[in-house]
């Protein structure tokens, strides 16, 4: 685990002159992990004034120094995978396993963007209004300076992925840090400064959301938020107020489609690990189960004893499956939920406790069946290890009550056909579906577009949509001579019948 004297080290790369700390604690003891100096509004102003001067020469470096750059941070992160393990595990509670995910997916990302970007950033030649008489270039320059909003439950990952392809496209960074993730942030800083970017380049600064992270909005040329929805809208609406675009991947109500044709055992040890990975804290995990009747009476008994049967501790190893909640904010949430659904009826297949004797925030992971429309946890987000099933008749029901939500984020479907998963996958109205796995494929696959739609966000992380948000798009076009464009009237007359020739010549050979 992260210990004082290495919490120390890392804040030294904070932005922070308020001379005010803030107590941040560890999920697993609930002790002080470290006193967290409190940035103000002015350090936002400054890093982002450093970031923009260094920007200038990081663009101007060209494509294949960023590469080396990056592809040098990606082996440092991989040579540093124990510390990032410690720090993740340490801020967030999750398990060492999960906390893996977050040092492959980060490396992945960087690898990926590194790699891609010279590729899916140069531009090119477009067809030209007048074909040989014009010719026509698309080129791409960076934002400028992106302000990056990350919060706490993934926050190697989720960072990583909006600042490897923000540094690739040629941009500079201001960054705020959760609280509960700012360790873990700082040391994967610290594997990209030591690879060869700029410090100065790469700005990180913490506090009060409201203050701090209003400030990172109104200092940015673009502005990549994760978080919640509620809060979502209010960055959108002030980076819109600038006319500056904005990504946001906000929150989830994620529903999971049980077929009739799966192995029971199979899917409910996939099933488990959707809905409670990070003990549920993931926008990503799976909150509403729909199980085909003619397998219910399979699958749920299944389902129920390999949720009971998880691991829950908090071992810096991997020896548990579940870990903790992060806070006891999220503590408090969960166990309203729970409270809740149980006062109005709703049956307890396993879990319902929290475990006040394994650490402050633990909670067991939860499956209720019985859940109505009545329940805090049927159509808001828990955000923790809470999972509602219901059995529905058909495939069609399935289908229509997956997609009866506000949100749009991520969905799963589970098959032992993956034809027949595809076929139920390509009817649901989400940003990612996957087919026999939770989120880990849409998740893990880098070169493929995530995000959500409807209130669960706008625009794409990853893939090359995730590289073309961080850049303008700017047009380039010259007049050749060979034909003198018409600039009077007579000119017009005379021109105007061989233009329309050359009109319909081009439809009739299909030129665009």
């Amino acid at each position: 685990m992260i210990v004082s004297a290495e919490a120390s080290s890392l804040i030294g790369g904070l932005t922070a002159t308020s001379g005010e700390t803030v107590d941040v604690l560890a999920p697993f003891t609930g002790e002080v992990l470290h006193a967290l100096p409190l940035s103000t509004a002015g350090d936002v102003a400054d890093i982002a004034a450093a970031a923009r001067v260094a920007q200038a020469s990081w663009w101007a470096a060209g494509f294949a120094h960023r590469r080396a750059v990056l592809l040098r941070a990606h082996d440092l992160l991989l040579e540093r995978r124990e510390l990032l393990l410690d720090a993740v595990q340490t801020e967030t509670g999750k398990t060492r396993g999960q906390a893996f995910e977050e040092v492959f997916n980060s490396a992945g990302a960087t690898r990926f963007n590194a790699l891609a970007a010279a590729s899916v950033l140069r531009g090119g030649r477009r067809r030209a209004g007048i074909p040989l008489v014009m010719q026509t270039r698309v080129g791409f320059m960076p934002k400028g300076i992106v302000g990056v909003i990350t919060p706490w439950n993934y926050p190697l990952s989720l960072a990583v992925m909006d600042i490897a392809p923000a540094l690739a496209a040629g941009n500079g960074i201001v960054q705020k840090a959760d609280n509960q993730g700012v360790l873990t942030i700082l040391a994967a800083r610290s594997a990209f400064i030591d690879a060869g970017v700029p410090a100065a380049l790469w700005g990180v600064v913490a506090g009060d959301g409201a203050t701090i992270g209003n400030a990172v909005v109104d200092a940015g040329d673009y502005v990549a938020f994760t978080g919640s929805t509620a809060t979502g809208r209010s960055v959108a609406a002030r980076a819109a107020n600038r006319l500056i675009n904005s990504s946001m991947e906000l929150g989830g109500k994620n529903p999971l489609i049980v077929l009739d044709d799966v192995d029971p055992a199979k899917a409910a040890a996939d099933a488990a690990y959707a809905c409670f990975s990070a003990a549920g804290q993931l926008c990503v995990s799976m909150e509403r189960v729909y199980v085909l009747k003619s397998v219910a009476d399979r699958f749920i008994p299944a389902f129920a004893e390999r949720v009971r049967g998880l691991v829950i501790g908090s071992a810096f190893d991997y020896s548990t499956d579940v870990g903790s909640l992060a806070t006891a904010a999220q503590l408090e949430r969960v166990m309203g939920h729970i409270t809740d659904a149980e006062s109005k009826g709703a049956t307890v297949l396993a879990g319902g406790r929290a475990r006040p004797d394994l650490g402050p925030y633990f909670v067991e992971p939860t499956v209720f069946t019985g859940v109505t429309e009545t329940m805090e946890c049927f159509a808001r987000e828990t955000f923790g290890p809470v999972v509602a099933i219901t059995v529905v008749e058909s495939e069609a029901e399935a289908i229509r009550l997956a997609n009866d939500s506000e949100f749009g984020l991520n969905a799963s479907v589970l098959s032992g056909s993956r034809a027949h998963g595809r076929r139920v996958a390509e009817q649901l109205h989400f940003g990612s579906v996957n087919v026999n796995e939770g989120y880990r494929a849409t998740f893990g696959s880098v070169d493929a577009p995530m995000g959500g739609v409807q209130a669960s966000g706008l625009g794409r992380r990853n893939g090359a949509e995730g590289l073309l948000r961080f850049v303008e798009s700017r047009t380039i076009a010259e007049a050749t001579g060979l034909v003198q464009l018409p600039r009077t009237g007579a000119e017009f007359e005379k021109l105007a019948p061989v233009i329309l020739v050359a009109l319909q010549a081009l439809k009739a050979i299909r030129r665009r």
